[in-house]
């Protein structure tokens, strides 16, 4: 599997994203939460990514998790290929109120996907 991460499979449907969290189901992992759901008509998960604005004023501070956040997704994004076949809409929400080490969102991530697969 690939670990690129292409434009294609940004979640940037606002429909798609209306839905996800009217009957989404949500997971938490400090400092990271989850929200998911399965799509059928999707030929692979779409991810979006967002962290408050309430929390980090400059955009610089939100820009920079957000990268973090994508590269976390990128590298442990082939978990939920495993196993179970199916494809989700994705939607990772920063709600830590500082700024946390690459290392712990990156295991946030692979815990995250992990229980979405089980």
């Amino acid at each position: 599997m690939s670990l690129r991460h292409p434009k294609r499979e940004n979640l940037k449907s606002r429909k798609d994203i209306d839905q996800l969290f009217s009957e989404g189901k949500s997971i938490s992992q400090y400092p990271v939460k989850l929200l998911y759901i399965k799509m059928e008509t999707y030929p692979f998960s779409k991810a979006a990514f967002a962290v408050p604005k309430r929390n980090f004023k400059r955009a610089v501070d939100r820009n920079r998790i957000k990268r973090q956040m994508r590269e976390a997704y990128r590298l442990n994004k082939s978990v939920l290929n495993t196993n179970k076949p199916g494809h989700y809409a994705l939607l990772f929400l920063y709600i830590g109120s500082d700024a946390e080490a690459y290392t712990a969102i990156s295991q946030a991530f692979a815990h995250l996907l992990k229980s979405v697969q089980k």
